[in-house]
């Protein structure tokens, strides 16, 4: 067993469960025999998971809540939802989120929503539901879907990187509290992934690319899946394996970015600071070959 949360009878909220690192996280636990409250903003896909989760025996173990994470309201509802139908709740996973953003001082309605959803979101989520899951005491989980684009922060999608800097950050808080908490059977964890191939990615490409052209064009399809991408299952695989592990920083791999060299780029960024290079040196062309010797030792 990864954790007596992730058992049979047990439940689980997930938020974004229609589509990627979400729906395969739910596929997972309802496979384990949990019960689901999922979330999502798009109402059409959440209903066909929610059909495609609960069997014809058990479809009063899996419900569907529209929710938009950006609305404290919302995220009151899929409480009071989860708890009335299907029991407490153990696992609460503030995986929703939203890529498209842009520069420092550029589409401020983007840089709203990016925040509103991906970082608000995960706040909305803990304010509603932690009190509460501490109140009753079961052994449980609390996982919030971060980036490493809130650790590193490149250059080219400010808001994203402000919204999963917070997340980190806000994770950290979290559990540092629970952990001070005296009989407190909750631990909260941070999943942060590699390179993924979900809608979210895809979008944002098609996005990037639409906004480099002719903005009155039709947008282009959505980019195929890239071969260095993992697929949304490996995620959750890894996952699970961190919290076995008992790991608050699950930090994926790729197929094209190591465990080793995440630590070496996590590690420059910090030496930004520490050694007083500009910010984001890794990508000044001064600091070209001495970033490639340092990754590289």
């Amino acid at each position: 067993m990864v954790h007596p949360a992730l058992s049979s009878g047990r439940v689980a909220v997930i938020t974004g469960a229609a589509t990627g690192i979400g729906l395969a996280t739910a596929q997972r636990f309802r496979s384990f025999g949990m019960k689901l409250a999922l979330a999502d903003n798009d109402a059409v896909e959440l209903d066909a998971v929610v059909r495609e989760l609960g069997s014809s025996g058990t479809r009063s173990h899996v419900i569907g809540v529209p929710t938009d994470v950006s609305r404290m309201h919302d995220l009151e509802r899929l409480r009071e939802d989860a708890w009335t139908k299907l029991g407490p709740v153990s696992v609460l996973m503030n995986n929703a989120g939203t890529g498209l953003g842009g520069g420092p001082w550029e589409r401020y309605d983007e840089w709203k929503r990016v925040l509103d959803v991906n970082l608000w979101g995960v706040i909305n989520g803990v304010h509603a539901f932690l009190p509460r899951m501490l109140e009753h005491g079961l052994e449980g989980l609390v996982i919030n879907t971060g980036s490493k684009q809130g650790i590193t922060c490149p250059p080219g999608n400010t808001p994203y990187n402000v919204s999963k800097a917070g997340v980190k950050v806000l994770s950290e808080a979290v559990q540092h509290q629970l952990r001070n908490t005296p009989g407190c059977r909750l631990s909260a964890h941070l999943l942060v992934p590699g390179w993924t191939d979900t809608a979210i990615n895809r979008k944002a490409s098609r996005d990037r690319a639409q906004l480099a052209g002719d903005v009155k064009a039709p947008l282009a399809p959505a980019a195929p899946r890239a071969a260095g991408a993992w697929t949304a299952e490996q995620v959750v695989d890894y996952l699970l394996l961190g919290l076995e592990k008992g790991d608050f920083y699950i930090l994926c791999p790729d197929n094209d970015v190591s465990a080793a060299l995440d630590h070496k780029r996590i590690a420059w960024a910090a030496g930004d600071l520490i050694e007083g290079r500009p910010p984001l040196s890794r990508w000044h062309s001064d600091y070209a070959a001495a970033f490639k010797k340092f990754s590289e030792n």
